[in-house]
């Protein structure tokens, strides 16, 4: 009878245990936005104002060490969306009645993750450029737009300028030593000519940029045979390419042959049966606007889901190896 009232004892212990509600874990990566108007930089190179927003992922334990940052930019897409269509892509700030899209929203998937590993992930809205800027403008832009927030982060780690009050949290937790950057598509290029040895004297003050990824980028020169703009020797950089790009194709690889020999840390991966726009969610069929641009008879075309679990792989890997 002793055995027996035992086992009836241990048994309902672990039914109570099984029934009992669980414990939910409190998420290890935080999501914040910051949002200082559309209008809010005015870069005296640049014929139109630019918006400086983000959103930003960071591990919530930030510890007594510094973090890398990641600064993320998306690419051209509609700057505005009504509840029907896309508007013409000309309308910054948006009109009444319409909203912004959120591409800088569309790679939350990899700041996620990318905040798992412990850096801080800030994925930038570049919409002004998107709207009014064309050709090498539209380059530089991002660039500067790019410089611009690393200097918002290098102030705000002091404890100081705009950023300070509502993100003060991040106070001596960022390390502008170990900065990378990520750029899809036109945002590629942008990172590109951001990280160029003619365009390294730009950079704000105490920065250093230690890693960059180009994502399914646009290569053209507006001069025949000058790609000094976007040539990058001194910082390791990995181009992620996709075998079925409708928009660019794999135009990026010209990034690593343009320095071959020069840098030792440049490389080109091809996600097989990837496409252009499956990066960002933004730009994905089921919201306005997205589109699958898979080029026609594509062999073993990938899932979005499918799409960015190889971005995620090659990216945190890449960023996890350079930046530590």
């Amino acid at each position: 009878m002793t055995f027996l009232r035992t086992a009836v004892a241990v048994l309902a212990l672990v039914l109570a245990t099984a029934l009992a509600p669980q414990a939910t874990a409190a998420p290890r990566v935080g999501v914040l936005e910051y949002n200082l108007g559309d209008q809010a930089f005015h870069d005296p190179t640049v014929s139109v104002p630019m918006e400086l927003a983000a959103v930003v992922h960071y591990p919530r334990d930030l510890g007594g060490r510094p973090h890398p940052l990641i600064v993320q930019e998306h690419g051209s897409w509609w700057s505005c969306v009504d509840p029907v269509a896309r508007t013409p892509q000309g309308d910054w700030p948006c009109p009444p009645g319409q909203r912004t899209l959120p591409s800088y929203r569309g790679y939350d998937y990899l700041g996620e993750k990318l905040a798992e590993r412990g850096f801080i992930v800030v994925s930038i809205s570049a919409n002004a450029i998107n709207a009014h800027l064309l050709g090498d403008e539209g380059y530089f832009s991002r660039a500067h737009l790019v410089n611009k927030h690393l200097e918002l982060w290098r102030d705000l780690a002091r404890g100081e300028g705009p950023l300070a009050g509502s993100l003060s949290r991040f106070r001596g937790h960022v390390d502008l030593s170990r900065v990378g950057t990520m750029g899809h598509s036109r945002g590629g290029k942008g990172v590109m000519w951001q990280a160029s040895d003619k365009h390294t004297p730009e950079w704000p003050a105490g920065v250093r940029i230690r890693a960059v990824v180009p994502l399914a980028p646009v290569y053209f020169n507006s001069t025949e045979d000058d790609n000094s703009d976007v040539l990058v020797t001194r910082v390791p950089f990995k181009v992620v390419l996709s075998s079925c790009d409708g928009a660019v194709g794999t135009v990026g690889q010209q990034y690593v042959d343009d320095v071959a020999g020069r840098n030792p840390d440049a490389s080109a991966v091809t996600l097989a049966g990837a496409n252009h726009n499956f990066y960002n969610t933004e730009w994905s069929p089921g919201k306005i606007g997205g589109e699958d641009d898979t080029t026609p008879g594509c062999v073993g075309k990938l899932t979005p889901a499918q799409q960015r679990n190889g971005a995620v792989r090659e990216i945190v890997s890449f960023f996890g190896s350079r930046l530590r």
